[in-house]
């Protein structure tokens, strides 16, 4: 991998994958809050500069580099050191639920001392904080485990706290304690109420779990949380530290380890090599979640889904006891170049033996999170003529490695896309449907070429570097793959990359945008640098110190819109619930407000016009306020939308019972007639299942073809 320079926009990466859209990159992956702190002052009378060389050498690196590549060019001031603490504090204890405001106060006293600290390469305060962390979570979860042994009175009238934002610091450790007894009887109502509706209807489907005791599966979370954030080690720390700093300056920026870049790689080039199997912890075991099809765990066969993998080793040598390892580390002994053998000690699932399975290691293509395509026959679906051509892109993929290493035919989604509208071109399909639902972004290379897939040349998207300056990424290959009608669906975890196609789609007037309301709204670009730095002629090679993903210019559309905050609206809104929900840039941290500027020259076509969007939505409005799943929805939504301000949950067994009563009779009342039918378990998935959603998109498209034609028939 090449280090990137701010100046290759072209190849920057525009990582916002469901994860970073949620901002759950940080702590709140593996836990569900932070933990109480006690006896602060001997904490911060041992807080010395004791971390690692390297570890500070890399503090020193990154600050030195987000001031100067950043698009605000901001410094890393007290200000930001406040901010940074705050940052950090959120990422550990966001729901408020461990730290006393004693120790918030004990923190407040080095608000405005971290930035120099950083510069002068000492983390220590990250550290030491985090062992703290680990001190109060086992505190905190020995308390929890106490009120789940206990008897709990479900006829009192009191009530749990779940906005954080409304929830002060505890004053007190029983305060604090009574937060949990809260929570556990929370969770401990929702088991006894689940129970009784399992009771009422035996011959319901039923989960494994349901018939473990309560207080079994709670003792069982509360380990799996301990043994998870015991399992952190200072390369863990030192990137979410480093990643809660770059987050002050915008929620998109972050550092990643050497480890984590290699996960972001493998998901961008969709390959990896290793046995094929998808592995979770549970209870201190690894155990197998799925087998990947082609891989050598499937070719090999006897290698299944639940079985505890609990021994690793090499072609030779010992295996190593796994058991209570972390889960990423057994992850990387597992992973290895192809055609190299590992030996795999499995517990069986079904019998619990106990057996040593070897499998040589191959090339593993992650499939299901490449382009697809699938030609659907309208009349099959909804009773209309017509050949529609689907294209399920998940995300902008691109193999930066061996792009920038010259392989011949490196994965890309641009690449994956032009094969699939090849197929739609020999098959003759009538209109075109991209789905981009979901689809966080990916390589800003993509977006530029997929766009230019479907429009003669001409610009794809504006840059605004830090200085001002502004520079336009053109379509520069004369020609399109395909000119015919054209329909993107979008939803609101649609991200940057495909903000940037949905824009160019919109703003040529190419094709129609139908879904939620608008996109995300991420309208920035990040670049992958090398946090070592690079010196010509030196022989020996600087350690690994990891990349920082960091924001350095803005992306607009070539109407002169930032897509930053607002995103890109719809032309036809689909009702959904997760239209409603507080996901977008928006509702993010520190994001960067919405901005413009001058359009850039461009040539419209002639494919859309108000009188076709309006027609459109007049037919669209009519079937959908006549389709009871859409009806059903819309129903969910004003439900939802009633308890949204509700931040409080009663414990009350009987008003929460009555509540689920209404819940379920409003279910029944929505309940679809069709019976859903047996899914084969080896099959896959379809690329565009049959619902009413995707039904009536294909509804749109057929309506789309008709009007481009002049025979569409315009619903009163």
């Amino acid at each position: 991998m090449r280090n990137f320079s701010p100046k290759d926009g072209i190849v920057a990466i525009l990582q916002a994958n469901l994860m970073s859209l949620l901002n759950l990159s940080r702590i709140r992956r593996f836990t569900a809050a932070g933990m109480l702190v006690l006896g602060l002052t001997t904490f911060f009378a041992q807080r010395l500069s004791s971390a690692d060389a390297a570890d500070g050498e890399t503090a020193v690196l990154v600050s030195k580099i987000i001031p100067q590549f950043h698009l605000s060019r901001r410094s890393i001031d007290d200000e930001v050191s406040g901010a940074l603490l705050d940052s950090f504090i959120k990422d550990l204890d966001p729901q408020k639920l461990y730290f006393l405001d004693s120790d918030i106060q004990e923190f407040q006293k080095y608000r405005t001392q971290l930035d120099d600290e950083l510069k002068e390469g000492n983390v220590a305060f990250a550290y030491k904080l985090f062992e703290v962390y680990k001190e109060r979570l086992t505190r905190q979860m020995g308390v929890a485990n106490e009120w789940v042994e206990k008897e709990h009175d479900f006829t009192i009238d009191e009530e749990l706290e779940t906005d954080p934002k409304k929830v002060t610091w505890a004053k007190s450790t029983e305060e604090l304690d009574d937060r949990w007894r809260r929570r556990v009887k929370h969770d401990l109502l929702l088991f006894k109420l689940n129970a009784e509706e399992a009771a009422k209807d035996p011959e319901a489907e039923k989960d494994e779990a349901d018939d473990i005791d309560p207080r079994v599966r709670l003792h069982k979370r509360y380990r799996n949380t301990l043994l998870t954030v015991n399992q952190y080690g200072t390369g863990e720390q030192l990137e979410m530290y480093l990643t809660a700093l770059a987050s002050v300056f915008d929620p998109h920026s972050s550092y990643m380890s050497p480890q984590s870049w290699e996960d972001f790689e493998i998901q961008m080039r969709l390959s990896l090599d290793g046995i094929g199997a998808a592995l979770r912890g549970d209870d201190g075991y690894t155990v197998v979640a799925s087998i990947v099809p082609g891989g050598a765990a499937s070719d090999d066969g006897r290698l299944k889904v639940k079985d505890k993998i609990i021994g690793v080793g090499q072609a030779e040598g010992e295996i190593v006891d796994i058991y209570e390892m972390k889960l990423s580390e057994v992850v990387r002994m597992i992973r290895g170049p192809r055609g190299t053998i590992v030996r795999l000690q499995v517990k069986s699932d079904k019998d619990g033996k106990i057996k040593i399975i070897q499998l040589t290691r191959k090339k593993i293509e992650l499939k299901e999170s490449e382009v697809k395509g699938e030609i659907i026959e309208a009349a099959d679906r909804v009773g209309r003529p017509g050949r529609v051509g689907v294209i399920s892109l998940p995300s902008f993929y691109r193999d930066f490695a061996g792009a920038s290493g010259g392989a011949a035919n490196f994965k890309s989604a641009g690449a994956d896309v032009a094969k699939v509208l090849g197929q739609f071109a020999r098959e003759q399909v009538d209109v075109v449907i991209i789905d981009l639902r979901n689809n966080g972004g990916g390589a800003l290379t993509e977006a530029v070429e997929i766009s230019g897939q479907f429009i003669d040349r001409g610009p794809v998207v504006q840059v605004k570097e830090p200085s001002g300056y502004v520079r336009i990424l053109n379509d520069e290959e004369s020609g399109v793959m395909y000119n015919g009608p054209l329909v993107v669906i979008c939803n609101r975890l649609s991200a940057s990359a495909s903000e940037i196609f949905a824009g160019v789609i919109k703003d040529y007037r190419r094709g129609i945008i139908i879904g939620d309301t608008t996109t995300h709204g991420k309208g920035t670009v990040q670049n992958l640098m090398d946090v070592s730095p690079r010196q010509p002629f030196r022989l020996i090679t600087p350690s690994d110190r990891g990349k920082l993903k960091l924001t350095i210019q803005q992306f607009y559309r070539v109407q002169g819109d930032s897509t930053q905050n607002r995103g890109v609206r719809s032309d036809i809104v689909l009702p959904s619930l997760i239209d409603h929900w507080d996901l977008g840039e928006s509702f993010l941290d520190n994001a960067l407000p919405f901005d413009k500027i001058r359009s850039a020259k461009y040539s419209q076509v002639s494919s859309v016009n108000p009188q076709v969007v309006s027609a459109l939505q007049k037919n669209s409005e009519t079937r959908v306020s006549q389709d009871k799943d859409f009806q059903r929805i819309e129903r969910a939504v004003s439900r939802y939308l009633e308890r949204k301000t509700r931040t409080k949950i009663s414990l009350n067994a009987e008003t929460v019972r009555k509540e689920r009563e209404e819940d379920e009779k409003a279910n029944k009342e929505d309940k679809i007639d069709e019976e859903e039918e047996e899914k084969d378990p080896d099959a896959e998935d379809p690329i565009f299942p049959e619902n009413f959603y995707n039904n009536e998109a294909i509804n749109i498209a057929l309506d789309y073809v008709a009007a481009l034609k002049g025979n569409l028939t315009v619903s009163n």
